[in-house]
């Protein structure tokens, strides 16, 4: 017969359990092994080191001499003693294993260099051979450049739907846009007169731009398709099939013979111009790619996305460089500065400057309260953003100073929800912008040349520099 096992609790088996462990354990409760004090001196220097590293060598007190490193045989870390350790020096210890690395209270107010480095309110500066501790001033925003205020200038109508992209030819005679009607309009720059109407797409057209170096002009839509049109036959000459879904904004290499799409198959497309062949696609944005600019210098390509980053990419090899991830809500617009290697990025949370190759960030713009459509910076260093609820913001590019604030009216016959500003561009002078807005106008822009330093002052205090909030 099997005898009955005794059943017990829960509790009762996990004490037991925990019984035996502490009873088989008990003997070496307590022996820990025996401290190293050579491994200790060892920790205690490489810590010191990666700590105190950048000031432990900080000039000495005139008058007090320096300490030789100690070569003495009954020491044989003194080669380390001056070198490696920041408080072997001016009492006479010899930094062996057991030192004391705590300070007394008045060492630190002796030598505040001894404890972190030099004083925080002070900067070290060298004059001739001495080197001395001045006290520094607070960082300012240095001041930035003035510029007169824009105005106003022309209102052109003549679209049916919303205008949703711009372009100016490199002449500086013209400059087209395209718009929901599905009609792209070339329109005279000096007078604002239409000069000819190209239909060929089937639904909103989102993106132009026109080539410097042969008679073409570029288009892409809502349709999936883009277009190549020959301005010497006024006709569609090559399309270039290969997005699956809307495309949204199109850019020409400044260089290459290779125009960039993208759209909301959330990739970016490089097609080489005249064989339609697609030479790329960069996939890794996991949302709509909504802008794309290209440039002469690496990187070539960037792109920005809904899916809140901007991606830099490697055109020869064909795959990302680098991801910027600082953005928060989606990036609808990007603008590359005309003569400096840097660019900026537009977002709902703020407009990003960022320097090249590497994405280097520069400062935040803060102060549009809307989605950012689109961005536009002139040769004059100035930058300019338009917003959904026709919000205009002009920014010192180099200060990130807005000198100016405007709101474009909609027009009579338009709700005030048609305000918005979907695409804006300067024209080759940097003396004209050009926007493309909801109320199915065109609204051209010119600096006030009556405005002087003294008529229109820069309402501006060098107020304390904030942290940088990437």
């Amino acid at each position: 017969m099997t005898e009955d096992v005794q059943k017990h609790s829960v509790h009762t088996l996990v004490f037991r359990s925990l019984k035996r462990t502490h009873d088989m354990f008990i003997s070496d409760q307590g022996n820990m092994p025996q401290k190293d004090d050579r491994s200790e001196w060892f920790r205690k220097m490489c810590k010191i080191d990666d700590e105190y590293g950048i000031v432990k060598n900080m000039p000495k007190e005139s008058g007090r001499k320096q300490q030789q490193p100690s070569t003495d045989a009954s020491n044989p870390y003194g080669q380390w003693q001056d070198s490696r350790n920041p408080y072997a020096a001016q009492d006479g210890s010899t930094g062996q294993p057991g030192m004391e690395l705590a300070l007394t209270d008045q060492n630190r107010s002796d030598n505040p260099s001894a404890v972190g480095g030099q004083d925080s309110n002070k900067a070290l500066v060298t004059v001739g051979s001495q080197q001395a501790l001045v006290p520094k001033k607070a960082p300012t925003m240095p001041k930035p450049q003035w510029h007169p205020p824009w105005k106003l200038y022309r209102v052109i109508s003549g679209h049916l739907g919303w205008v949703r992209c711009v372009a100016v030819e490199p002449g500086n005679e013209w400059f087209v846009t395209g718009a929901a009607d599905r009609v792209i309009k070339i329109w005279d720059l000096a007078t604002g007169t239409l000069k000819l109407s190209l239909t060929g797409h089937i639904s909103a057209v989102r993106g132009v731009c026109v080539s410097p170096r042969q008679p073409y002009l570029f288009s892409c839509g809502e349709d999936k398709k883009v277009m190549c049109w020959d301005l010497e036959q006024n006709k569609v000459i090559r399309n270039y099939h290969g997005h699956l879904s809307a495309v949204y904004s199109i850019d020409i290499h400044p260089t290459i013979d290779i125009i960039a799409t993208c759209g909301r198959d959330s990739t970016c497309r490089i097609w080489d111009m005249r064989t339609k062949a697609c030479v790329h696609t960069f996939a890794g944005h996991t949302n709509t790619v909504a802008e794309v600019r290209c440039q002469a210098a690496e990187p070539q390509v960037i792109t920005g996305s809904h899916d809140c980053t901007v991606r830099l990419w490697d055109l020869a090899a064909g795959k990302s460089r680098v991801t910027l991830t600082n953005h928060k809500k989606s990036v609808r617009s990007i603008c590359l500065h005309p003569t400096q290697y840097t660019f900026a990025s537009g977002s709902p949370d703020n407009i990003k400057q960022w320097k090249f190759p590497d994405g280097n960030f520069l400062q935040n713009l803060s102060g549009h309260s809307a989605i950012i459509n689109s961005l536009a910076v002139n040769s004059d260093n100035v930058l300019v953003s338009a917003a959904d609820n026709g919000s205009m913001h002009f920014w010192d590019w180099k200060t990130g100073y807005n000198f100016q604030r405007m709101q474009a009216a909609a027009q009579p016959g338009s709700i005030d929800s048609e305000a918005g500003i979907f695409a804006m561009t300067f024209d080759q002078s940097s003396t004209r912008l050009i926007t493309a807005e909801a109320d199915k106008t065109i609204k051209i822009y010119k600096e006030d040349d009556s405005a002087t330093e003294e008529s229109h002052p820069l309402n501006w205090r060098p107020d304390i520099v904030k942290k940088k909030r990437y």
